[in-house]
């Protein structure tokens, strides 16, 4: 389900920090840390195919794996964010049907 939630600027740069770093979207991020204040107990991970690129990390995250010469191997945290911002613009535009 969808929902808007009007935030302090500070808590959503937060947000999209750790979940950059941590290797998540922010939807989960949000998700478990809701869950955590509600005391609601995190759902049970899909199974994972032995030879796939995502793995289960020790924290129970999930890690992709990618070649060492993927564009984001060269990225710092600041141009993913900012890659990750002008995508959810142009998914939203494309949704309203607003030019790109």
């Amino acid at each position: 389900m969808k929902t808007t939630l009007d935030l302090p600027d500070e808590l959503v740069r937060e947000m999209k920090l750790r979940a950059v770093t941590q290797g998540r979207t922010v939807k989960d991020l949000v998700a478990e840390l809701i869950r955590k204040g509600l005391g609601i107990s995190q759902p049970q991970p899909e199974s994972i195919a032995p030879n796939s690129m995502v793995q289960i990390g020790e924290r129970g995250l999930p890690i992709i794996r990618c070649g060492p010469g993927a564009p984001a191997t060269r990225m710092s945290i600041e141009e993913l964010l900012k890659l990750e911002e002008r995508t959810q613009l142009e998914e939203d535009a494309k949704r309203a049907r607003q030019p790109v």
